[in-house]
């Protein structure tokens, strides 16, 4: 009878075993695959700040470039100032574009006609869902429409739950169309009964930032005390000379992208600064600072600040910079003031020539920009105090302590802020003080993260709802989507690697006295962070980067041995085409302002000029030799011009299809 009873315990004990391990496998491989996630989102995020960085330092270069070098007529207009004056008149804009801009019989858009209806934010729905563009015409009309508007509202806009039973609140879109449908198809459209408030960064990186804009000051325009817009960081028409969003009205309106980047600089810069819900909640794109005052900020003449990409110069400073201003290129102190239609004309702090008569602000003051500055950048974190946001170059970050100070101040009880991508859509911090919403989902890569918008109810309780627009993703299984996020990351910090190649090479060198080739996993990890400083887990990440001998040292030249360049080119010195792939995206920006008639070629001459201006303000050694041969070698068609963003696709770093798998 005791043989006959050991019979299912035994069976019943081999199943127990199978399914711990079963289960110890399970959350072995979940765990690895989450490790994979984590370390490629903060490669993702990582990048995304020291391209920021870049950004700021290449504002100085502008600053420089218009105050020493470039005369303004050379330089695009949408960057020095406007010089369109019929666009910017008000009273002229619906009447002018609808008597000047003909809408052939054969466009099959929407015909908006004003004031906007329901129906009219509809059609644009419909039309956008199908790819359509609306024409240039209703465009302009639009945004002179909602510049109006716009500018009727205060720096601070105050709501009530009282007037609504629920609030939504949306963090940054960047181009997603996918994702604000998908929120107006799970929430509701904008309406008396549904109110929104969009905080910032409508636009860059994505593909339509251009239909998200049209769809929020449509909805706008018919709803205007119920759909409220912050402003963010990138509405900011020097930071979209970066993130793509000129380059994509220039493609998608190429007629008629001057007026309408014109009015967009205008309309950004009018968008109000933050939103306040029952006096408790405040709404703002960034953050806060140790110095932020919102009576200040409420107070502030905020269209004075076109960019926050060109701070300030003080009186003094302007004074020395007409004096001063150079004697190469551009015309002599004598004609620099002169009457121009029977008025004086003056230099101003942005370098552009205006009126002294004109309706223009005057220049914004040191504080006025810090302020915004501060709101607009800023992110939280746990540690006490206020200090320079590092990893951006802009802003600070800010404590619980700051929180609370500001808190008992204004007597808040919350803020809501953006500006921060998060894994799922939000993020609470500060004991629950300061809320992050994010709303554009796959925002690196397709499956690396959700959206999230916030309801708020007259209680003030915020309830998070996710959610992931899904394509390519339903057909994958875990394993690959987390697959496809890493590989997507590791391309990234392998170009970064391949651009910042000397100054590892010198870094390696350092820890290798006896020049073996190799040197310790420590020492390549200290290597990577002090000439990159992306504060990345770099012993992690080596086995997808660099090769181990067998003695468990890193062969840290087997960094490169997987990368090359697209479209190598031979005439070309390896130094030269590192610091091209390394800046190709600062001279993109470059070639966009200097492309003044945004034809798409530049001039050898232009092109060499602006690289030595460059190099020369970077303090980067490339010997003229080097550069002559590459502007003969890049003169495809043979006639003194050159497609310059064909030939920036020739310095993408690529991954070799053959890499070994690494041990």
């Amino acid at each position: 009878m005791g043989c006959s009873s050991s019979v299912p315990d035994r069976k019943s004990e081999r199943v127990m075993r199978a399914a711990i391990l079963i289960q110890n496998w399970y959350r072995f491989t979940m765990a690895r695959l989450e490790m994979k996630r984590r370390y490629s989102l903060s490669i993702f995020q990582s990048i995304e700040y020291a391209d920021e960085q870049d950004q700021l330092q290449l504002s100085n270069f502008f600053t420089f470039m218009l105050d020493h070098c470039i005369h303004p007529d050379s330089v695009s207009p949408l960057f020095t100032g406007p010089s369109v004056p019929q666009v910017v008149d008000e009273g002229l804009c619906l009447t002018e574009f609808e008597e000047k801009i003909y809408v052939p019989d054969s466009y099959s858009g929407p015909r908006l006609s004003f004031p906007l209806t329901a129906e009219d934010a509809s059609a644009l729905l419909h039309a956008f869902r199908n790819e359509q563009l609306l024409h240039a015409r209703y465009v302009l009309q639009l945004l002179c429409e909602t510049r109006r508007v716009l500018k009727e509202m205060p720096n601070i806009t105050h709501l009530s739950t009282s007037y609504s039973k629920e609030i939504t609140v949306c963090g940054d879109l960047h181009g997603n169309l996918d994702d604000l449908l998908l929120i107006f198809y799970k929430n509701g459209l904008p309406s008396e009964q549904n109110c929104y408030v969009f905080n910032g960064d409508f636009v860059d990186r994505g593909k339509n930032s251009m239909e998200i804009l049209i769809i929020l000051f449509a909805f706008l325009l018919i709803y205007p005390n119920y759909l409220h817009l912050n402003r963010g960081n990138h509405e900011d028409y020097i930071i979209n000379l970066r993130y793509g969003f000129t380059k994509e009205v220039s493609k998608k309106y190429k007629d008629y992208r001057k007026q309408i980047l014109y009015l967009l600089r205008d309309v950004f810069s009018w968008l109000p600064l933050a939103t306040i819900i029952d006096s408790k909640v405040l709404i703002l794109h960034g953050g806060i600072s140790d110095s932020t005052d919102l009576d200040f900020l409420n107070a502030v003449e905020r269209n004075k600040l076109k960019s926050l990409m060109r701070p300030p110069n003080s009186a003094r400073d302007r004074e020395d910079q007409v004096k001063e201003r150079i004697p190469t290129t551009r015309p002599s102190k004598h004609t620099a003031n002169q009457n121009v239609a029977g008025k004086t004309q003056h230099i101003s702090s942005s370098g552009s020539m205006e009126p002294s008569g004109s309706n223009l602000p005057p220049d914004p003051t040191l504080k006025e920009w810090k302020q915004i500055l501060d709101i607009l950048w800023s992110d939280p974190r746990s540690q006490n105090g206020c200090t320079p946001n590092k990893c951006r170059g802009g802003g600070c970050y800010f404590g619980p302590d700051v929180t609370a100070k500001l808190f008992q101040r204004y007597n808040l009880k919350m803020l809501i802020r953006s500006h921060e991508f998060k894994p799922e859509g939000y993020e609470i911090s500060h004991g629950g003080k300061v809320i992050t919403v994010f709303s554009a989902s796959n925002y690196y890569e397709e499956g690396s993260n959700r959206g999230a918008y916030i309801k708020l109810n007259c209680e003030l309780i915020p309830r998070f709802v996710q959610y992931q627009v899904s394509k390519d993703t339903r057909r994958q299984n875990l394993r690959e989507r987390v697959g496809t996020i890493e590989s997507s990351a590791l391309k990234s910090l392998r170009e970064m690697i391949y651009a910042h190649r000397s100054e590892l090479t010198s870094a390696f060198a350092q820890y290798d006295l006896n020049s073996t080739g190799c040197i310790s996993l420590n020492d390549w990890a200290a290597a990577m962070e002090s000439a990159l400083q992306l504060e990345l887990p770099w012993r992690m990440l080596r086995s997808h980067l660099a090769q181990m001998n067998s003695d468990g040292e890193v062969d840290y030249m087997s960094c490169f041995y997987d990368l090359k360049i697209d479209q190598p080119i031979k005439e070309v010195q390896p130094a030269l085409v590192e610091t091209l792939c390394r800046y190709r995206k600062d001279l993109e920006i470059i070639f966009n302002i200097i492309d003044k008639d945004h034809s798409g070629l530049i001039s050898l001459e232009e092109f060499g000029q602006t690289w030595k201006l460059f190099t020369s303000h970077l303090g980067i050694d490339v010997c003229d030799e080097a550069l002559d041969k590459l502007v003969l070698s890049i003169d495809y068609n043979k006639d003194g011009y050159i497609d310059f963003n064909e030939f920036l696709e020739a310095f993408h770093v690529v991954h070799r299809l053959e890499k070994k798998a690494y041990s």
